[in-house]
């Protein structure tokens, strides 16, 4: 081997290595989890009952705002405590009416705000009510929430006790989707929040930074809407990620509260999780580019600039790209030593599935009515696919086993080598599939064929495929209109 080809594979194995960046990324934040234990915020926390504005924006919700209301109203919190202004974003619908009857029946109370002119997106809508309730002085703190959630009885105590220590700027709540009535989709997105926010989230309480408070339940302090201008910041599609980094760039704290239960409605479909989740990626595309000067700078005032913090940022931002990386290397890997090329994607693999274990294990325990509703899902949530990778590099034999007891045959040589180029490849070809599922679950019959497809090729890869479309949207310069997700009135209240 001359200098040239060794220079060669190294190149490619640090390439493959990059490829594990992001399991590498979730094996330090769920190493950090436990540690939540003893470093959390509760013990500067304590019983505190400031006086609370509620604001929801509403575009055509006449089917949940009503009953998002009457919960509000039997919250565990004191009456003359807490206020709720309805913005009604120019609705079309019976929202107005629904709206109205509740502020008769309590006077005070419930407030309604009318938009004649609406449709600029949510940021606008939440700015209209956030003016009107600054410029009293009555609030000493806004809870932000979307017209369709539930919050559990006692979530705004948990919640407010927080906002005691003057340092934290806003507390945000454990988003658990609610549905009733459950389909493959929701379980995998109820099992997607566990991981994503009960566990990754109380990780960012330890690093003392947090990447976004859920914009159906953010409780702000008057002075932390006032330091950043008394508005949440437009121009971007991810208006509630910007308005968490803005608090921290003027010193203030983030707290992630897992107690308080805010149930959600998600989406039932692929095609709508999809709109849904393109406009979450495409604002943090934005965003990335927005905050450039702030990535791996460390600060006195602030963590976002920690090493850590961007290492998790970038995991989830380029995880297609890090895929792309590693499938390329271990191709080209196997071209040229195919027993390199084994070796470096038996470490990949049986490194994921070590951390995959790990990871699951740990989560589903965290809730464990999610944890029983959605089993398979958690199981399956890399896809069957890379389930059967995972065994594969634990157990190289397997697949010439499974050939032989299963279906009667022998690889050979040629069968071997198409076999690996599959797995090597496996990463973009469950990317591509996941992107498929999308339109086969438009054909008929096809929710069942698109939902086979998901659990074949799993629901990371279809929150990958997501990124890669946002890479393209924002690369094309296309629409950016702000797109409502449905709301049915599904939540299990």
């Amino acid at each position: 081997m001359n200098g040239f080809d060794l220079a060669l594979i190294v190149v490619l194995l640090v390439c493959v290595f990059l490829g594990t960046i992001p399991v590498l990324s979730s094996a330090y934040q769920f190493l950090l989890l436990p540690l939540h234990a003893v470093r959390n915020h509760y013990r500067s926390a304590r019983p505190h009952t400031p006086r609370v504005a509620v604001v929801i924006p509403a575009w055509n919700e006449g089917l949940v705002i009503g009953s998002s209301i009457d919960r509000l109203l039997t919250l565990d919190y004191p009456e003359d405590l807490l206020r709720i202004f309805v913005v009604d974003d120019a609705s079309t619908d019976d929202t107005p009416d629904v709206v109205r009857e509740r502020a008769a029946r309590h006077p005070g109370r419930v407030v309604h705000l009318r938009r004649e002119v609406g449709g600029e997106g949510k940021a606008h809508t939440l700015n209209h009510g956030i003016s009107r309730i600054l410029a009293d002085d009555w609030a000493d703190a806004v809870l932000i929430m979307d017209a369709d959630v539930i919050f559990a009885h006692d979530s705004l105590r948990k919640m407010a006790r927080h906002l005691a220590d003057e340092r934290v700027g806003a507390v945000t709540a454990y988003i658990a989707e609610g549905s009733a009535d459950r389909n493959y989709l929701t379980r995998f997105i109820a099992i997607e929040y566990v991981i994503s926010q009960l566990a990754a989230r109380r990780t960012q309480n330890v690093q003392g930074a947090i990447a976004c408070l859920a914009g159906g339940a953010q409780l702000h302090s008057r002075a932390n809407l006032e330091a950043i201008g008394g508005r949440i910041p437009t121009g971007t599609l991810a208006e509630d990620t910007m308005t968490t980094f803005e608090g921290q760039l003027h010193g203030r704290r983030m707290v992630f509260e897992p107690h308080a239960v805010v149930l959600a409605e998600e989406p039932r479909t692929i095609d709508a999780l999809w709109k849904q989740r393109l406009r979450w990626a495409r604002g943090n595309v934005q965003l990335t580019s927005i905050y450039k000067r702030l990535w791996f700078r460390p600060s006195r005032e602030h963590r976002l600039g920690s090493l850590s913090f961007g290492l998790v940022w970038f995991s989830i931002l380029l995880l297609p790209a890090f895929m792309l990386l590693a499938s390329a290397a271990l191709l080209v890997l196997l071209m040229l030593h195919s027993d390199i090329a084994e070796a470096a994607f038996r470490y990949m693999w049986i490194f994921t599935a070590c951390v995959y274990i790990y990871l699951i294990a740990f989560s589903v325990q965290l809730d464990p009515r999610v944890g029983w509703r959605s089993w398979r899902e958690a199981v399956l949530f890399p896809g069957i696919g890379a389930v059967l990778l995972m065994l594969a590099a634990l157990f190289p034999n397997l697949p010439e086993f499974i050939a032989q007891t299963v279906f009667g045959v022998t690889l050979g040589h040629q069968g071997q080598i198409t076999l690996l180029v599959i797995f090597y490849l496996w990463g973009p070809v469950s990317m591509l599939g996941a992107w498929v599922a999308r339109y086969a679950e438009r054909l008929p019959g096809g929710r069942f064929l698109a939902g086979l497809m998901l659990y074949v090729f799993g629901y990371g890869s279809l929150l990958c495929a997501i990124t890669v479309d946002s890479y393209i949207k924002e690369w094309r310069r296309a629409d950016a209109s702000w797109v409502k997700t449905e709301k049915v009135g599904r939540v299990a209240a």
